[in-house]
Protein backbone atom coordinates (compact mmCIF):
# COMPACT_ATOMS: atom_id res chain seq x y z
CA UNK A 1 0.00 0.00 0.00
CA UNK A 2 1.65 3.04 -0.86
CA UNK A 3 0.97 6.67 0.30
CA UNK A 4 0.93 9.96 -1.94
CA UNK A 5 0.68 13.38 -1.13
CA UNK A 6 -1.05 15.60 -3.64
CA UNK A 7 -0.80 19.83 -3.95
CA UNK A 8 -3.91 20.96 -5.82
CA UNK A 9 -5.24 24.65 -6.96
CA UNK A 10 -8.60 25.74 -7.63
CA UNK A 11 -11.08 27.82 -8.26
CA UNK A 12 -14.05 27.12 -5.83
CA UNK A 13 -16.49 29.70 -7.31
CA UNK A 14 -19.18 26.70 -8.66
CA UNK A 15 -18.24 24.36 -5.95
CA UNK A 16 -19.75 23.38 -2.79
CA UNK A 17 -16.87 23.75 -1.00
CA UNK A 18 -14.13 20.34 -0.30
CA UNK A 19 -16.03 18.26 1.85
CA UNK A 20 -17.80 15.29 -0.15
CA UNK A 21 -21.40 15.59 1.21
CA UNK A 22 -24.63 13.55 0.94
CA UNK A 23 -26.82 16.26 -1.04
CA UNK A 24 -24.11 17.22 -3.73
CA UNK A 25 -21.68 15.57 -5.51
CA UNK A 26 -20.16 19.15 -6.54
CA UNK A 27 -17.41 18.94 -4.35
CA UNK A 28 -13.28 19.66 -5.32
CA UNK A 29 -13.05 16.50 -3.00
CA UNK A 30 -15.79 14.49 -4.97
CA UNK A 31 -14.46 15.21 -8.15
CA UNK A 32 -10.75 14.13 -7.40
CA UNK A 33 -11.74 11.00 -5.54
CA UNK A 34 -13.99 10.35 -8.54
CA UNK A 35 -11.18 10.35 -10.66
CA UNK A 36 -8.49 8.42 -8.75
CA UNK A 37 -11.32 5.86 -8.12
CA UNK A 38 -11.39 5.32 -12.23
CA UNK A 39 -7.83 5.17 -12.02
CA UNK A 40 -7.30 2.43 -9.94
CA UNK A 41 -10.52 0.56 -10.48
CA UNK A 42 -12.00 0.80 -6.76
CA UNK A 43 -13.37 3.43 -4.46
CA UNK A 44 -10.04 5.45 -3.16
CA UNK A 45 -11.03 8.19 -0.51
CA UNK A 46 -8.13 11.18 0.02
CA UNK A 47 -8.12 13.54 2.90
CA UNK A 48 -7.69 17.27 2.86
CA UNK A 49 -5.57 19.60 4.74
CA UNK A 50 -8.59 22.00 5.56
CA UNK A 51 -12.20 22.07 4.40
CA UNK A 52 -12.74 25.47 2.15
CA UNK A 53 -16.52 26.32 2.44
CA UNK A 54 -17.90 26.60 -0.96
CA UNK A 55 -17.08 29.55 -2.83
CA UNK A 56 -13.68 29.79 -1.46
CA UNK A 57 -10.46 28.71 -3.59
CA UNK A 58 -7.04 26.96 -3.44
CA UNK A 59 -3.77 27.51 -4.58
CA UNK A 60 -1.66 25.24 -2.15
CA UNK A 61 -3.99 22.51 -0.92
CA UNK A 62 -2.77 19.78 0.21
CA UNK A 63 -4.57 15.99 -0.16
CA UNK A 64 -3.60 12.53 0.56
CA UNK A 65 -4.60 9.30 -0.19
CA UNK A 66 -3.85 5.47 -0.26
CA UNK A 67 -3.82 2.48 -3.20
CA UNK A 68 -2.37 -0.92 -3.71
CA UNK A 69 -1.95 -0.22 -7.31
CA UNK A 70 1.41 0.61 -8.69
CA UNK A 71 2.04 4.36 -10.34
CA UNK A 72 4.02 6.70 -10.81
CA UNK A 73 3.69 9.82 -9.24
CA UNK A 74 3.74 11.23 -13.28
CA UNK A 75 1.40 8.44 -14.14
CA UNK A 76 -1.64 9.74 -11.68
CA UNK A 77 0.29 13.66 -12.34
CA UNK A 78 -0.86 13.24 -15.78
CA UNK A 79 -3.88 11.41 -15.35
CA UNK A 80 -5.71 13.51 -12.77
CA UNK A 81 -5.54 16.71 -15.16
CA UNK A 82 -6.59 15.10 -18.39
CA UNK A 83 -9.54 14.11 -16.43
CA UNK A 84 -10.27 16.87 -13.80
CA UNK A 85 -12.74 19.71 -14.26
CA UNK A 86 -10.23 23.00 -15.69
CA UNK A 87 -10.95 24.67 -12.80
CA UNK A 88 -9.01 22.40 -10.41
CA UNK A 89 -5.54 21.24 -11.31
CA UNK A 90 -3.26 19.17 -9.15
CA UNK A 91 0.60 20.61 -9.28
CA UNK A 92 2.46 17.94 -7.66
CA UNK A 93 2.36 14.05 -6.89
CA UNK A 94 4.57 12.67 -4.23
CA UNK A 95 4.94 9.17 -2.69
CA UNK A 96 4.95 9.98 1.11
CA UNK A 97 5.43 7.91 4.65
CA UNK A 98 3.18 5.29 5.48
CA UNK A 99 2.19 7.61 8.40
CA UNK A 100 1.91 11.10 6.82
CA UNK A 101 -1.76 12.37 6.68
CA UNK A 102 -2.40 15.42 4.90
CA UNK A 103 -4.82 16.97 7.84
CA UNK A 104 -3.43 15.09 10.87
CA UNK A 105 0.14 15.85 9.87
CA UNK A 106 -0.25 19.57 9.22
CA UNK A 107 1.61 22.06 11.46
CA UNK A 108 0.59 25.51 9.81
CA UNK A 109 -1.66 26.42 6.88
CA UNK A 110 -1.84 30.24 5.47
CA UNK A 111 -5.18 31.56 4.34
CA UNK A 112 -5.58 34.88 2.04
CA UNK A 113 -8.41 37.01 2.27
CA UNK A 114 -8.28 39.93 -0.27
CA UNK A 115 -10.23 43.25 -0.21
CA UNK A 116 -10.76 45.88 -2.78
CA UNK A 117 -11.29 49.01 -1.86
CA UNK A 118 -11.51 51.04 -4.95
CA UNK A 119 -14.85 52.48 -6.34
CA UNK A 120 -13.92 50.63 -9.80
CA UNK A 121 -14.97 47.06 -9.92
CA UNK A 122 -11.99 44.51 -11.40
CA UNK A 123 -14.03 42.86 -13.95
CA UNK A 124 -11.57 39.96 -14.33
CA UNK A 125 -10.59 39.28 -10.53
CA UNK A 126 -14.02 39.72 -9.39
CA UNK A 127 -14.67 36.13 -8.33
CA UNK A 128 -11.48 36.31 -6.03
CA UNK A 129 -12.22 39.59 -4.44
CA UNK A 130 -14.60 41.46 -2.20
CA UNK A 131 -15.61 44.30 -3.12
CA UNK A 132 -15.89 46.60 -0.30
CA UNK A 133 -16.26 50.41 -0.54
CA UNK A 134 -18.94 50.94 1.98
CA UNK A 135 -16.73 53.16 4.42
CA UNK A 136 -12.84 53.87 4.16
CA UNK A 137 -11.06 51.39 6.46
CA UNK A 138 -8.53 52.42 9.13
CA UNK A 139 -5.82 49.61 8.74
CA UNK A 140 -4.07 50.93 11.56
CA UNK A 141 -7.00 49.86 13.87
CA UNK A 142 -7.04 46.75 11.94
CA UNK A 143 -3.56 46.07 12.43
CA UNK A 144 -4.06 46.43 16.58
CA UNK A 145 -6.63 43.99 16.40
CA UNK A 146 -4.86 41.74 14.52
CA UNK A 147 -2.13 41.66 17.40
CA UNK A 148 -4.87 40.96 19.59
CA UNK A 149 -6.14 38.03 17.73
CA UNK A 150 -2.85 36.51 17.72
CA UNK A 151 -1.72 33.63 20.03
CA UNK A 152 -3.72 30.68 21.58
CA UNK A 153 -7.23 31.31 22.21
CA UNK A 154 -10.39 29.94 22.41
CA UNK A 155 -12.35 31.16 18.82
CA UNK A 156 -15.83 29.75 19.87
CA UNK A 157 -17.33 33.53 18.99
CA UNK A 158 -15.44 33.26 15.46
CA UNK A 159 -17.11 29.53 14.84
CA UNK A 160 -19.51 29.76 11.93
CA UNK A 161 -20.91 26.11 13.61
CA UNK A 162 -23.02 26.80 16.47
CA UNK A 163 -23.43 23.04 17.72
CA UNK A 164 -19.46 21.90 17.28
CA UNK A 165 -18.83 19.55 19.79
CA UNK A 166 -14.40 19.54 19.74
CA UNK A 167 -12.50 22.20 20.85
CA UNK A 168 -12.53 25.84 19.91
CA UNK A 169 -8.69 26.47 20.60
CA UNK A 170 -6.84 27.07 18.22
CA UNK A 171 -3.26 29.23 17.54
CA UNK A 172 -2.90 32.02 15.50
CA UNK A 173 0.84 32.89 14.75
CA UNK A 174 0.52 35.78 12.65
CA UNK A 175 -1.89 38.13 10.65
CA UNK A 176 -0.25 39.94 8.08
CA UNK A 177 -2.41 43.16 6.79
CA UNK A 178 -0.88 45.07 3.89
CA UNK A 179 -2.68 47.79 2.43
CA UNK A 180 -1.82 48.50 -1.84
CA UNK A 181 -3.44 51.03 -4.19
CA UNK A 182 -6.72 49.34 -4.24
CA UNK A 183 -6.55 46.35 -1.74
CA UNK A 184 -6.14 45.23 1.32
CA UNK A 185 -4.72 41.76 1.62
CA UNK A 186 -4.85 39.97 4.87
CA UNK A 187 -2.88 37.01 5.34
CA UNK A 188 -3.59 34.54 8.11
CA UNK A 189 -1.26 31.90 9.26
CA UNK A 190 -2.60 29.06 12.29
CA UNK A 191 -2.24 25.59 13.26
CA UNK A 192 -5.97 25.21 11.87
CA UNK A 193 -9.32 27.37 11.69
CA UNK A 194 -12.81 26.12 12.41
CA UNK A 195 -15.54 26.42 10.52
CA UNK A 196 -15.59 30.57 8.30
CA UNK A 197 -13.18 31.44 11.26
CA UNK A 198 -11.25 33.29 8.53
CA UNK A 199 -14.19 35.20 7.31
CA UNK A 200 -15.56 35.86 10.53
CA UNK A 201 -12.08 36.99 11.69
CA UNK A 202 -12.33 39.40 8.31
CA UNK A 203 -15.73 40.29 9.14
CA UNK A 204 -14.72 41.34 12.41
CA UNK A 205 -11.28 43.34 10.89
CA UNK A 206 -13.81 44.86 8.89
CA UNK A 207 -16.26 45.95 11.14
CA UNK A 208 -13.00 47.39 13.51
CA UNK A 209 -11.83 49.42 10.07
CA UNK A 210 -15.39 51.19 9.34
CA UNK A 211 -15.45 51.75 13.22
CA UNK A 212 -18.65 49.70 13.82
CA UNK A 213 -16.16 47.87 16.53
CA UNK A 214 -13.37 49.05 19.00
CA UNK A 215 -10.10 47.59 18.65
CA UNK A 216 -10.93 47.32 22.92
CA UNK A 217 -13.51 44.95 22.69
CA UNK A 218 -11.70 42.54 20.96
CA UNK A 219 -10.37 40.70 23.91
CA UNK A 220 -14.17 40.84 25.58
CA UNK A 221 -15.67 39.81 22.12
CA UNK A 222 -13.17 35.93 22.34
CA UNK A 223 -14.09 35.40 26.22
CA UNK A 224 -17.42 35.86 25.66
CA UNK A 225 -17.53 33.15 23.11
CA UNK A 226 -20.85 34.15 21.70
CA UNK A 227 -20.83 34.44 17.98
CA UNK A 228 -22.97 37.32 18.19
CA UNK A 229 -20.06 39.38 19.50
CA UNK A 230 -17.95 38.83 16.62
CA UNK A 231 -18.04 40.89 13.42
CA UNK A 232 -20.09 39.83 9.88
CA UNK A 233 -18.92 36.59 7.61
CA UNK A 234 -16.87 37.75 4.87
CA UNK A 235 -18.04 36.52 1.33
CA UNK A 236 -16.57 33.16 0.20
CA UNK A 237 -15.00 34.57 -2.99
CA UNK A 238 -12.20 36.86 -1.25
CA UNK A 239 -10.48 33.92 0.61
CA UNK A 240 -7.81 31.41 -0.79
CA UNK A 241 -5.84 28.91 1.07
CA UNK A 242 -2.35 29.53 -0.04
CA UNK A 243 -0.31 26.74 1.67
CA UNK A 244 -0.17 24.33 4.10
CA UNK A 245 2.59 23.20 5.92
CA UNK A 246 4.23 20.14 7.18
Amino acid sequence: MQNYKITISYDGTKYDGWQIQKTSSNTIQGKISAVLSKMCGKFIEIDGSGRTDAGVHAKGQVASFKTDQVFTTSEILTYLNKFLPEDIAVERVEAVDDKFHARLSCKKKCYRYRIRTSEIPDVFNRKYVYHYTDKTLNINNMQKTAELLKGTHDFKAFCGNPHLKKSSVRTIFDINIKKTTDEIIIDFIGNGFLQKMVRILVGTLISVGNGSISPSEITKIIDSKNRENAGFTAPPQGLMLMWAEY
